[in-house]
């Protein structure tokens, strides 16, 4: 089967996302791991339009992509000005890039908006293609709007196809610019493409290539349509950021290209970091990883009822697609008021918990997780409550810091923001910590003292941050009485969990939360030689 060429353009059309925003030095960092995990073509950005992708080019001279092909972005020429002539063509050849991807007009509407004829905008593709390839340049040609304007003129859209051919472009890119092509009207336009060229008979096969947007939540059902309709490139940014509704998400299609359909993109090998990747650019963008994310999310293999999790204890195809370390990722069991004896039984396993040694068994943890959830816990969303709750009731905790107590104080002058002030008094084996520090709230507060006060017993703790916090009623019929949950998301470099609290006191909720997530990173394996021996300290 022939393989298809994998295109990333997070650092170009990733960016126009609200809310992304990449450094030139992040730029570089995501592109050396877009280059290990296989992608033949990593788009940089457009030299010609702003210093900062610029920037990233001269970085990018330094270093060395070993399976990737670096891709500069650009428009065709301008309206009555030589290609030679064009300072974005010149930008383009001065990125030293191997190829280059430029984008003209395919859709007769944007040839009137750009205030220039048919005849001259063809011109200006056929220039703009012969240009790049006398300096030596791969070109990809995205055509702008192709689907819009097949749609409006056929003839026309297809011509604009032909003359970018001609002029020697290596792939001609069917771009769905603005995400609203349905699938069945894609997969005709494709073929009507393809007899198109086969009919021109020019001695050559054209190449093609798929953009698309997800305006109407298709942009991975088009890409994979195109496939199967010929494409033999796909263009997408990974976690599917872009502008409006995003773009094609790689992270989906990679493995749905790769593992359902047997189509060589990607090594199997490579295949297996592709979590990890996703939740690298999600960091780097400052993101908030998105838990329903197929493939590479935290619930794509979550399974919730206990009928679910008997079944996958037998064979696991059951309930599951496919195995999940094939794309990184792990299964999880979620415990809820919804679980039975396979649910915790599985849990203990997976966390190394042994049950029974105390006299509780899985039906009493059953029992006393359901007593909770009906006070308003809810531990499907707080993995890293739940184990401490385990170790807890199995006897098998080992608290990493006691509280001896916290005091929170918020102060409000007439003309400034509030501010407050947290103290908390902590001992950690024989030894006590009395710390106090500010933050933007109490919870901040309250975050930022126990985080100082833990620093002088263990190393490491800094790696470790707070990603989310929400607080909600859970009975708002008695008013300001009612109890509240608080739900807090933490990280590190390789995970994120959640913990849990509930109380009518929202400072009591946010503080079972907080200590929560703390111990439940303190006690992870890789942190028990992280701890400083007390003793240090009295010498020193």
């Amino acid at each position: 089967m022939e393989p298809v060429y994998l295109y990333d353009t997070t650092l170009r059309d990733g960016t126009q996302g609200e809310n992304i925003n990449f450094s030139a030095q992040e730029k570089i960092k995501i592109a050396r791991r877009l280059d290990a995990f296989g992608f033949h073509y990593i788009e940089g950005g457009w030299p010609g339009s702003n210093p900062k992708d610029q920037e990233f080019f001269e970085l990018a001279r330094q270093e060395d992509f070993q399976n990737a092909k670096l891709v500069a972005f650009g428009a065709t020429r301008k309206p009555g000005v030589r290609a030679a002539e064009d300072g974005n063509l010149r930008a383009l050849i001065n990125s030293g890039t191997p190829a280059v991807a430029v984008f003209g007009k395919t859709w007769d509407l944007h040839v009137d908006l750009l205030g220039t004829t048919m005849d001259e905008n063809l011109a200006m593709i056929r220039d703009t293609v012969a240009f790049l390839k006398a300096k030596g340049k791969e070109v990809i040609y995205d055509a702008e709007h192709f689907f819009d304007g097949y749609r409006d003129n056929r003839e026309y859209a297809l011509k604009t196809l032909k003359t970018a051919a001609d002029a020697g472009a290596e792939f001609i890119v069917l771009c769905d610019t603005n995400g609203g092509t349905l699938s069945f009207d894609l997969e005709s336009a494709l073929a009507d493409v393809s007899k198109f060229f086969a009919v021109e008979n020019r001695g050559f096969d054209v190449r093609l290539g798929i953009h698309t947007h997800n305006d109407c939540g298709l942009a991975v059902a088009n890409t994979i349509s195109a496939v199967r309709s010929g494409a033999v490139m796909v263009q997408g940014t990974i976690n599917g950021y872009g502008e409006r509704c995003g773009n094609a998400d790689l992270t989906t299609i990679v493995p749905i290209l790769a593992a359902k359909m047997g189509i060589p993109c990607v090594t199997e090998e490579n295949l297996a970091k592709l979590r990890r990747l996703s939740r690298f650019v999600s960091e780097t963008a400052n993101m908030i990883p998105l838990n329903s994310r197929p493939f590479v999310g935290r619930s794509a293999f979550a399974h919730k009822g206990g009928i679910h999790v008997s079944a996958i204890r037998k064979d696991t195809r059951a309930y599951e697609q496919m195995d999940p370390e094939m794309v990184g990722n792990q299964r999880r069991v979620l415990i809820s008021d919804l679980s039975g004896k396979s649910n915790v039984e599985y849990k203990a396993r997976e966390m190394g918990i042994k049950i029974g040694g105390n006299g509780v068994d899985s039906r009493g943890i059953v029992s006393r997780i359901k007593e909770m959830e009906q006070e308003g816990y809810q531990f499907d969303v707080a993995d890293g409550s739940f184990k401490v709750l385990m170790e807890k009731l199995t006897d098998q905790f080992v608290p990493t810091f006691d509280l001896e107590s916290f005091r929170v104080t918020i102060e409000k002058d007439k003309d400034k923001p509030c501010s407050a002030h947290a103290t908390i008094k902590i001992s950690v084996g024989d030894q006590q910590e009395i710390t106090a520090a500010e933050g933007m709230g109490p919870v901040s507060a309250l975050d930022n003292a126990l985080r100082k006060a833990l620093a002088k017993f263990y190393r490491g703790i800094d790696a470790m941050h707070l990603v989310d916090f929400k607080v909600r009623v859970i009975d708002g019929r008695v008013g300001t009485a009612a109890k509240v949950r608080v739900l807090i998301e933490s990280r590190d470099e390789d995970r994120i969990w959640s913990t849990i609290g509930v109380s009518e006191d929202i400072i009591e909720a946010s503080w079972q939360a907080l200590a929560d997530s703390f111990q439940y990173r303190l006690n992870a394996p890789e942190m028990e030689q992280e701890q400083q021996v007390t003793k240090e300290r009295k010498v020193g």
